[in-house]
């Protein structure tokens, strides 16, 4: 009889095990995939930050230029899956946006634009 409890309790056991891993496995994936739908929302505002400063900054196309180009290699990073390429990808858009909101600090118009002002905001 004992042996009975005993084998019941491990089965019980064994079955509120992986149904727990199995819940966390998910909430994982359930995680990641909620931060690469923020990334590709991010993805899709900076063309629209980078039309807003243009107007503003033309003489700054190589800033502007390096943020393109950093974003396209964010989105074919983030194309591929590869969560490391991903997190290397977004340290390098991060970076120069930055460079980009100092080059925005030059121009007083542009920091009193609304447009850029919510864009700004949105993306960071």
């Amino acid at each position: 009889m004992k042996k009975f409890i005993i084998l019941i309790l491990l089965i019980v056991w064994f079955v509120v095990s992986y149904n727990s891993l199995i819940a966390k496995k998910y909430r994982v994936k359930e995680a990641a995939s909620d931060i690469l739908v923020q990334l590709k929302r991010r993805f899709d505002l900076i063309p629209n930050l980078v039309e807003t400063v243009k107007g503003y900054a033309q003489h700054e196309k190589s800033v502007l230029e390096e943020v393109t180009k950093a974003r396209t290699t964010a989105m074919a990073n983030h194309e591929a899956g590869d969560l490391k390429k991903i997190a290397e990808a977004e340290n390098s858009l991060s970076s120069t946006l930055k460079t980009l909101f100092a080059v925005a600090e030059n121009y007083p118009d542009l920091k009193a634009s609304q447009n850029f002002l919510e864009l700004q905001r949105e993306i960071r």
